[in-house]
């Protein structure tokens, strides 16, 4: 097998993931607030209300915005989580307790770092690969990536709020190559989602591996 000059890969899932479930982080800093409600229910309404959200993607968005953007996106998001399970007006301050949880996804404190991450990136970049990101999270990535050790590796980070297109778009696989000046030929994707990551790569011409995290 001929070796790639550069290996994209995804992110959440595939590098790093949240400890426990989202609905566990959730629901322990809502009893902060003073709202109780399961870990379970509220795992339950997220994935409900992340699957119906649009791509988090923002056309014709100037730079200096697209933080905000990202920030009502997940806002959104939050608040029809609580709002499925029921708890929404137990808050008497949602807002305040939202920036709270903004901020704590983009530290290394709720992530955990697949054991495999580190002897991969780490040979890979002795053999001389180019290392990148393709990734559908927001701006927060690059704090998370330096707190986790791990910013240093990637010599570009591609992210569907900054590029204008999320996987399986091909044009966030063109724009990532683009860094590289790398024909699709040349390289490869990893991920854990079998339709952004591996059929998104596959449809852009770069070869897709899909990991299967959940084995």
């Amino acid at each position: 097998m001929k070796r790639p000059k550069v290996i994209f890969l995804d992110a959440v899932g595939t590098l790093f993931n949240v400890k426990g479930s989202v609905g566990e982080v959730y629901s322990q800093l809502a009893q902060e607030f003073g709202v109780e409600v399961s870990a379970e229910i509220l795992n339950k309404t997220f994935i409900s209300s992340f699957k119906a959200a649009p791509p988090p993607v923002f056309p014709n968005t100037q730079e200096q915005d697209i933080l905000q953007y990202e920030f009502d996106w997940w806002l959104n998001i939050a608040s029809k989580t609580f709002e499925q399970a029921g708890v929404l007006d137990k808050f008497s301050d949602f807002s305040a307790f939202f920036s709270e949880i903004y901020i704590h996804f983009g530290t290394a404190e709720p992530w955990f770092l697949y054991t495999d991450v580190l002897p991969a990136l780490t040979n890979w970049r002795q053999m001389g690969i180019e290392l990148g990101i393709v990734s559908n999270f927001d701006s927060r990535l690059y704090s998370v990536l330096q707190a986790l050790e791990l910013r240093d590796f990637f010599s570009s980070i591609t992210i569907s709020t900054q590029a204008g297109a999320a996987k399986p778009d091909p044009k966030i696989f063109t724009i990532a190559l683009e860094k590289h000046n790398c024909p699709p030929a040349a390289a490869w994707h990893i991920g854990d989602s079998f339709t952004e990551d591996y059929h998104g790569a596959k449809a852009a011409g770069l070869r897709g591996i899909w990991i299967n995290r959940e084995s």
